[in-house]
């Protein structure tokens, strides 16, 4: 189940889409000078665009003690709902989340969750909603970047956002790419408690004239403890119709995260 558990929460937090022919990318483009506000301007119109998405995933967990790869099905309808379903010869997990519920349930233990987004607070060490877990799925920054003042600089050929305020519990730093303004890398770092989650961008591609991550990848830290989760897309559809039914089966067993 512990299996099970960590790869829903990070499902959740993390999400990647689209395999399809490379073009609109310049990835030898050279990052330049460039103020905070026009930078974080420039990430909040790379924001996607459609929408819908349908999506077959390969993730990969690894967290030293277990490794393991799994199929996800992925069916998405931008501010509304975010539906998955993972599988290995059978299916592992179904999930639903929406703007105030997060739900899924594992056909393998006959157990369930039914709740609200305490548990992904409980993950982060913060407040999030459904449209922050949405921006992070879409390559976007955890925050709105233009809410508050930026400090910047260049690094390994990425614009680094800063807040000048850094929030009480965490600092959070975003990595934008020169070429697409969406993201390279986005980091929450609590040091108080040795406690660092990092999301990797290495890769983009354009389908529909929309530019999408094709590979997440997510590290999470806790003093001597680490998870990892390497999401790679293998198919992708904008737009389609599709239906995100859920129910709960009879006779399961509820659990706490």
């Amino acid at each position: 189940m512990k299996f099970i558990k960590y790869l829903i929460i990070f499902t959740i937090i993390v999400f990647t889409s689209c395999k399809t022919k490379k073009n609109m990318i310049d990835a030898n483009l050279v990052a330049k000078e460039m103020s905070a506000k026009k930078v974080a301007k420039k990430h909040i119109a790379a924001n996607f665009d459609k929408k819908s998405i349908d999506a077959k995933l390969k993730a990969d967990f690894d967290n030293g003690k277990l490794k393991q790869s799994i199929s996800v099905s992925l069916k998405m309808i931008k501010d509304e709902v975010i539906w998955l379903k993972g599988s290995k010869f059978v299916t592992v997990f179904k999930a639903k989340i929406t703007p105030n519920n997060v739900r899924f349930y594992s056909p393998l233990t006959r157990q369930y969750f039914d709740g609200d987004f305490s548990m992904i607070k409980k993950i982060l060490g913060t407040d999030i909603n459904f449209e922050q877990l949405q921006n992070l799925f879409l390559g976007q920054s955890f925050t709105d970047v233009r809410q508050e003042k930026q400090n910047i600089k260049i690094a390994d050929n990425s614009y680094v956002l800063s807040p000048e305020i850094q929030a009480n519990l965490f600092d959070i730093f975003f990595s934008v790419n020169p070429a697409h303004f969406k993201l390279d890398k986005q980091a929450i770092v609590n040091a108080k408690k040795n406690q660092r989650l990092e999301i990797f961008y290495p890769t983009y591609d354009v389908k529909d004239n929309s530019i999408y991550p094709s590979t997440i990848k997510i590290r999470a830290k806790q003093k001597s403890k680490f998870t990892n989760v390497d999401f790679m897309v293998k198919s992708i559809e904008f737009d389609t119709d599709f239906t995100t039914d859920f129910s709960i089966p009879k006779g399961y067993k509820q659990i706490k995260l």
